[in-house]
């Protein structure tokens, strides 16, 4: 896939274009709290945005690179659904306040994307240069997904990287909120808010998922341009979905499961492209429509598993209640005629 330095140009250019509209004018009103309505209708606007591209790469580059592209795009926002639960729980240990919060997410997306671009542009070249990455990338990923797979169902815990430790030790930090401000003047110096320790707490933490996101998204197209335009527009709608799914990825309970066997599949892949590469003609080069189908129908799995085993649970619940219910009622009815007996005599 050829792209030239003015496609790649107009590309940054567009998506600095729909950054700069979801800070001022999305979120133009920085009083106003980010409803679950309006996040949904901004997370269609987003998947829209995303699915237009995809269908531009299509029409001039063809459906082998287009069906890459969306497989990457889907890996990555199902991969990124994960991360907000660790978002969550940055916003409440943080006690960021409500209507602030769109900012602050967007902030720290916008560092993770910077951020990760560093990460595809040294991962692209690495694999031009050496076909041996790929053993690393597959075997990195299949062990993330083992461990994916082990994992107990725990509530997601947040710890500072180092990166976070230094900027704490670096710079003066403000105890309380200054509003949407970043940074107020104190004693006679410019000190930090709490919010731009959480954008910085966001964005690092971001990176830290890329690190399996990445190599993921690698397993499926090997062409940069792709790989960083997929991750964007991942990223981008990250925000909408948070208000989003925030009362809703708890139900999501095999999430982790599916997220798993995606990881393993792409692990796997990588390692029989690797040694394809090296002659092995045993190893299989699995095309990209099985790779995207795999990915969907896991996905699919997952939610409908995710549902079904929620209602199950709910249907349990109130059974158990009723049975409580009704022993309740029967024990006061049988202690109600205990008591008409004994007067009785």
């Amino acid at each position: 896939m050829h792209v030239t330095p003015l496609v790649w140009a107009l590309t940054l250019i567009g998506l600095v274009a729909v950054i700069a509209v979801d800070l001022f004018v999305i979120n133009r009103d920085e009083s106003k709290e980010f409803t679950t309505r309006r996040a949904g209708f901004w997370s269609c606007v987003y998947i829209g945005l995303a699915v237009l591209f995809g269908l531009g790469v299509w029409a001039f580059s063809g459906g082998t690179y287009a069906a890459q592209y969306f497989g990457g795009f889907v890996t990555e926002k199902s991969l990124s659904v994960d991360n907000l639960f660790v978002f969550m729980v940055i916003l409440a240990r943080f006690a960021v306040p409500r209507n602030a919060q769109h900012t602050v997410l967007m902030a720290g997306i916008v560092i993770a994307l910077v951020l990760r671009g560093i990460f595809i542009a040294v991962g692209a070249a690495a694999i031009a240069q050496f076909t041996w990455v790929f053993f690393i990338f597959g075997g990195f990923l299949i062990w993330t997904a083992w461990g994916l797979a082990r994992e107990k169902d725990e509530e997601a815990e947040f710890k500072e990287n180092a990166l976070l430790r230094w900027f704490r030790k670096a710079i003066p930090v403000r105890e309380d909120y200054a509003g949407h401000k970043m940074m107020v003047r104190s004693g006679g110096r410019w000190v930090v808010t709490p919010l731009m320790i959480v954008m910085v707490a966001i964005g690092s933490t971001d990176v830290l998922f890329a690190l399996d996101s990445i190599p993921a998204i690698f397993g499926l197209t090997t062409e940069p341009y792709l790989v960083f335009t997929a991750n964007a527009f991942a990223l981008m709608g990250l925000v909408q979905l948070y208000f989003l799914l925030e009362g809703l990825a708890a139900r999501l309970v095999y999430l982790s499961k599916g997220l798993a066997f995606i990881l393993g599949f792409i692990g796997v892949k990588l390692v029989f492209h690797a040694m394809h590469e090296y002659g092995v003609d045993w190893a299989p080069d699995i095309p990209i429509w099985l790779s995207l189908s795999v990915i969907v129908g896991a996905l699919a799995a997952v939610t409908v598993a995710s549902l079904v085993s929620e209602r199950r649970q709910g249907a349990r619940d109130a059974v158990g209640s009723g049975a409580e219910t009704g022993g309740g009622a029967g024990s006061g009815g049988m202690e109600s005629g205990g008591g008409v007996e004994s007067g009785d005599r």
